[in-house]
């Protein structure tokens, strides 16, 4: 789906002028066509990403058979929030984290694994506060049995650890599995929303409890 300057604009709660602005010296991606701008929606929000500009998620809503998309908050309580993660290499993280998941399927636990230490860095993008969440384009897409939704786990390390260079540096991941590729898009972009407002940011960078955290993300939510 691509969209128009006006409509890029509406979704970042921008001006237009700014996202020409953007576009020509800022490197937001988009394609001229019959002399108009057009910006890929999935391009849109990785560009935003990590950038002090909040993309409103209705972009990438979606329902099916009735159902609203997943909630930030509702894919945390089917998925994790573990504090004290033991950091020493990589490969723990993230075998705490899909363990945590509570997938159903062993097998499918060790693809998950294998898939996440396959990425570059693990697959995931900084955010800022050393907090990294899931690269828009790389979605782990599972069936999560029993479940329609997603599963977000949130992992608080008891140290600090590098993502390939010493220019990343993370402390706080958010790990995503989704039955489809559309959901991925749907809550991580609400994730990045969620992340631009103060109080969930706050929760998260503070550690807060996890009924704290779960109450932000439900507040974070309630303001859409």
């Amino acid at each position: 789906m691509r969209l128009t300057v006006a409509e890029a604009a509406s979704l970042l709660n921008a001006q237009v002028e700014q996202v020409h602005d953007w576009i020509e010296d800022g490197g937001l991606p988009a394609q001229r066509i019959g002399g108009r701008y057009l910006i890929n929606r999935t391009e849109l929000l990785e560009w935003t990403t990590g950038r002090d500009v909040a993309m409103a998620p209705r972009a990438f809503a979606r329902t099916a058979g009735g159902a609203t998309a997943d909630t930030v908050a509702g894919a945390l309580r089917d998925g994790s929030i573990e504090y004290r993660v033991p950091a020493a290499d990589p490969a723990a993280v993230v075998r705490h984290a899909v363990d945590s998941l509570r997938l159903a399927d062993d097998g499918d636990c060790d693809s998950l694994q294998h898939f996440i230490l396959g990425r570059d860095a693990l697959g995931l993008a900084m955010v800022g506060d050393r907090i990294a969440i899931p690269h828009v384009r790389t979605p782990a897409v599972l069936p999560v049995r029993g479940k329609s939704g997603s599963r977000l786990s949130l992992s608080f390390l008891d140290r600090p650890l590098k993502l390939g260079d010493a220019a990343r540096v993370v402390e706080t991941i958010f790990f995503l599995v989704s039955p489809t590729v559309p959901a991925h898009l749907s809550l991580l972009a609400t994730l990045n929303w969620c992340l631009s407002d103060s109080a969930f940011r706050d929760a998260i960078v503070v550690r807060r409890s996890a009924a704290d955290v779960l109450q932000a993300a439900a507040d974070a939510e309630g303001r859409l």
